[in-house]
């Protein structure tokens, strides 16, 4: 197995990197730097895919993709397209009753009501609904409410507690995870695909024309976008606020040094699997931006979103402390 006459290997043997030789199909796999080892697997989104023969074999399963909402208005649509949005609000999150044809044949339809949080004019998420057959479910204040608008018809979800997480379960291939405070996760079935509209997107592949407005029309200005899916024309429209590290330039340095933790070696796994810059700014402006108490919260909840965005590629970091957003596990088993 050891390399002769200056490192070179017999015919049917190549270099191994380390000295040595090794036959062709032992040759490793590599995915984002790391190698693997014929016959080992890893989880890529909802595959499986194993190390064969110097080439990955995955599993061709199609996977739901999700879109984020956190914190100080900060959105990732099932396309991939990171924006910020402030608007105190109800909003359109989700919902299949896109363009003239969908009007009446939609099915389902999320929304989230933003308030403000902070004096710098930055909003919140404050409750969730999920509109689904003659069924409205409320989430708010930690709590989860049913409402049947009209008798008969069997309740199209389930709700069930994951950690820290309600998660709700509906019949029609959505998934909604909420955090009981400010982060909401929507999964969705690729069976959705371009049929969806609202602040999520349109599900198609292409973040380029995510900022579809009601009307159906791309644009490119955040504002125009969000603006448009309002769920009342009497809101006023939301216009930019001012930076919030500007605002209270007293909190900046706290806010930096809290958020190093997304660009620290504690995520050092995840770095190459999902870009930490925007979400250490993300985590920046909200720990700035809360300045009416719930300071800590905000910070814990923008570092739980950069791990969750690490979780969904199957990269589990444990980032809690004791003293750094504690949880109690034995009050969450």
């Amino acid at each position: 197995t050891h390399c002769v006459s200056g490192c070179v290997c017999p015919h049917d043997q190549v270099l191994d990197g380390k000295g040595g030789c090794i036959a062709p199909e032992d040759c490793p796999c590599i995915h984002n730097g790391n190698s693997y080892s014929p016959g080992e697997s890893i989880r890529v989104g909802c595959n499986n895919c194993t190390c064969r023969n110097r080439k990955w074999q995955c599993s061709e399963e199609p996977c739901l993709e999700t879109c984020s909402v956190y914190g100080d208005g900060h959105y990732t649509t099932f396309d991939g397209k990171r924006f910020d949005f402030e608007g105190d609000c109800e909003y359109v999150l989700v919902q299949n009753y896109c363009g003239q044809q969908a009007v009446n044949q939609g099915t389902f339809r999320v929304i989230t009501e933003n308030i403000p949080c902070g004096t710098t004019g930055t909003t919140c998420s404050k409750s969730i609904k999920v509109f689904l057959g003659n069924y409205e479910l409320v989430l708010n204040d930690g709590h989860s409410d049913v409402i049947q608008r009209t008798p008969g018809g069997k309740m199209p979800f389930q709700i069930r507690s994951m950690g820290i997480y309600l998660v709700v379960d509906t019949t029609v291939g959505l998934i909604l995870m909420w955090d009981k405070k400010t982060s909401i996760f929507i999964k969705l079935s690729p069976s959705f695909q371009g049929h969806v509209c609202g602040l999520c997107g349109n599900y198609d592949g292409n973040g380029n024309n995510d900022f579809t407005t009601r009307s159906q029309s791309v644009v490119g200005n955040v504002l125009e976008f969000a603006n448009s899916w309002k769920v009342s024309s009497s809101c006023p429209n939301a216009n930019r606020t001012q930076d919030p590290c500007t605002a209270n330039p007293y909190r900046k340095a706290w806010a930096q040094k809290q958020c190093s933790i997304i660009t620290s070696e504690v995520f050092a796994k995840c770095h190459s699997q999902v870009e930490p810059n925007e979400y250490y700014q993300a985590c920046v402006d909200d720990a700035c931006a809360c300045d009416t108490g719930g300071d800590c919260e905000c910070f814990c909840t923008a570092v739980a979103a950069y791990a969750q965005a690490c979780n969904e590629l199957d990269i589990c970091i444990s980032w809690r402390t004791p003293s750094i957003c504690p949880l109690f596990c034995d009050y969450y088993n």
